[in-house]
């Protein structure tokens, strides 16, 4: 502690000052030495004991600044930080950008759209996402001639229902 989510002056973040030398960097880069020398926020159980009053502080210095100014500026000291995006910042990242979090896929009935990429990226079997989850029974013939069906014993299964 501290470790949460704060509001900023155009947002949210994280701020994550676990420890007592990033309590301390995190206490000089607010300008709130007080804080550091604060009894109820002496050690990581008293600031965990104390977190509303401590995060009330945290914030109203926080809010002050935009959420990139601010992650920066702890990013600079040290302390692990960053913004908390609404959904239409998330691809935007420039960092997600460069992991290739982020993967375009077309789908026939959505069009193009954005999700998550494979998250482990293996040098030599790279997976690749070309195309969207198929929609409800898109595939259901395909994987029924696999299974052995003809074209007659699946039209009789739709006629019947079953599928």
């Amino acid at each position: 502690m501290p470790t949460s989510a704060y509001k900023t002056a155009d947002g949210y973040m994280n701020v994550a000052a676990a420890g007592s030398q990033m309590w301390k960097r995190l206490c000089q880069v607010l300008e709130k030495p007080e804080l550091f020398d604060h009894p109820d926020y002496a050690d990581a159980d008293g600031r965990a004991r104390n977190r509303k009053t401590l995060n009330a502080a945290i914030e109203a210095q926080l809010v002050r600044k935009t959420t990139a100014e601010w992650t920066e500026i702890l990013n600079r000291a040290g302390i692990p930080s960053g913004p908390i995006y609404r959904m239409d910042q998330v691809f935007a990242d420039p960092q997600v950008k460069h992991l290739g979090v982020a993967a375009e896929v077309e789908s026939p009935k959505l069009g193009k759209f954005k999700i998550i990429n494979q998250p482990v990226k293996l040098s030599r079997t790279p997976a690749k996402l070309v195309t969207a989850t198929p929609e409800r029974g898109e595939h259901t013939n395909e994987v029924l001639r696999e299974a052995g069906y003809d074209d007659a014993a699946i039209a009789d299964l739709r006629r019947n229902g079953i599928i």
